[in-house]
């Protein structure tokens, strides 16, 4: 059963996740301005900052515990390893110049412009110049690119996707993407070609006016002895930390497997047996800790449940032609002996939850995992639908804890939702606020709306609890930062 795990690409382009068409709904649309909260504008219609009841949060220091920048077109792809090239080549430059084509069609976005499918709108051009690509359109006719892509993305534009693209390229660029003006795209089109000709330069830059204090990103096994220079190396790893992917790891049982193969050389144990594939994983994460890996990462709840059962060696077929029922033993053997690496190194595991094959990523069958490895802190994210099984979860065990990535960028309505599900029954210190962005444009818009909403939920709180201006910082800081930097043992506190 080849690619048993369905890629972050092919998973954007051939699923409609349940929130294709999801709107962000009228109340918070109205309630959100785009504006450059930088300039000292307000970033909530109804308040500004001098209203008594705004909480400004803006320069409170966010760590972003989940990130996938670069995961764009002009970075590119590694089809040896099914990924992005960021992700599997340390220190991976763009391979052409980076235009704002490559932010606004992303993968996220890109992948629910095709699920929405064809509409009316879109007729507005002619066959020969609908069918062309937009960069290509865009050299040739940037007035009939612009609509294009303004017809086909209307149904999206209140999606937290856009908007977090908009109102990051807003807050980075000073230029409003929405009000589609030939003009002012072109010149932000010039600014991201720039910008990412240097590109950490400018993730350090971004970071810093966003208030983005710390940085981890999943990445590939390869990402540890691939590299696209010493130099841009030396860049990244000077500004980010890592995560090991082991998804990977599970679709290795086939009979001829090229990835398994490299892999193999590379820590020089080709497995074939219990005893082998032991001594391989062991080896590829002494490999990640090497190279400062903070933990580890799954987004198996992509295509099955996360109910994983330990199994004896004898009842484990690794390698052949699995039928579907030895594949899911041969997976969840995989993943117990990972989970014994991870536990034996007292690292974190981030775990995908909900948002996609909904009926199989209820994270509750991680109750076991959690129970089995308790040196293991799972790191639940995304959790949407599923956040009051996260609650509990996250209440009742002392391991597992909530991280809102995605949130916003799927709607920012969820991250509303969850907080003021958690706020008064999750231990504060078991939520942490990151972004899980494919660029960095798009994180910042996403933190703009994740601190906008924590501001109102954490104000709501300070006002039916009577809590003190200090004190209510304190679980901004705490959430936006502090909490991150207890659990991943890096970076700095801060008090609010």
């Amino acid at each position: 059963m080849k690619d048993i795990y369905l890629k972050r690409r092919k998973f954007i382009n051939d699923t409609v996740l349940l929130l294709g068409s999801t709107l962000l709904p009228v109340s918070a649309a109205n309630a959100f301005s785009v504006v450059d909260s930088s300039r000292g504008i307000g970033v909530d219609k109804g308040k500004n900052k001098s209203d008594n009841n705004y909480l400004d949060f803006t320069t409170i220091p966010n760590f972003c515990t989940h990130e996938h920048w670069g995961s764009i077109s002009s970075i590119g792809m590694a089809p040896a390893q099914g990924g992005f090239r960021c992700d599997t080549t340390t220190g991976a430059q763009p391979l052409k110049p980076t235009s704002i084509w490559d932010l606004v069609l992303e993968p996220y976005q890109n992948g629910w412009m095709h699920a929405i499918g064809d509409h009316h709108e879109v007729k507005v051009l002619k066959s020969d110049l609908l069918n062309l690509p937009y960069e290509q359109l865009w050299k040739t006719s940037p007035a009939q690119a612009l609509v294009k892509f303004k017809s086909k993305n209307n149904p999206l534009v209140l999606t937290g996707g856009f908007q977090c693209t908009r109102r990051g390229i807003l807050h980075l660029y000073g230029i409003d993407i929405n009000k589609f003006d030939v003009e002012q795209w072109k010149v932000v089109d010039q600014m991201i070609e720039k910008n990412y000709s240097d590109l950490f330069s400018w993730y350090e830059k971004a970071m810093q006016k966003a208030f983005f204090s710390e940085l981890i990103r999943p990445v590939h096994p390869e990402y540890y002895v691939q590299e696209e220079s010493t130099v841009s190396k030396v860049k990244e790893l000077a500004i980010t930390h890592n995560i090991m992917r082991i998804d990977p790891l599970l679709d290795l049982w086939s009979e001829i497997n090229t990835r398994r193969d490299a892999l193999a050389k590379i820590v020089g144990i080709d497995p074939v047996d219990a005893n082998t594939w032991r001594a391989f994983i062991q080896k590829l994460f002494d490999l990640a800790a090497e190279n400062h890996s903070v933990g580890i990462k799954q987004l198996q709840a992509y295509r099955r449940s996360l109910l994983y059962l330990p199994l004896k060696d004898a009842e484990v077929t690794f390698r052949g032609k699995l039928d579907q029922d030895n594949i899911i033993k041969f997976q969840d053997w995989v993943m117990h002996e990972c989970c014994k690496q991870a536990n034996e190194r007292n690292w974190i595991h981030q775990v995908h939850v909900g948002t996609n094959n909904i009926t199989e990523s209820s994270p509750m069958p991680l109750q076991s995992l959690a129970i089995r490895y308790p040196k293991m802190n799972i790191v639940m994210i995304h959790c949407w639908p599923f956040l009051k099984e996260a609650g509990w979860l996250a209440k009742f065990l002392p391991n597992v804890y909530i991280d809102t990535c995605w949130l916003p960028v799927l709607n920012p309505e969820f991250l509303r939702e969850g907080l003021n599900m958690w706020l008064n029954y999750v231990p504060t210190h078991k939520i942490m606020l990151a972004h899980d962005s494919t660029t960095i444009e798009m994180a910042v818009g996403s933190s703009l709306f994740t601190r906008e909403i924590l501001s109102e939920t954490l104000g709501s709180q300070q006002r039916a609890l009577k809590m003190s201006n200090q004190a209510t910082r304190l679980y901004a800081a705490d959430l936006l930062q502090n909490n991150a930097v207890r659990l991943y043992r890096f970076g700095k506190e801060v008090t609010g």
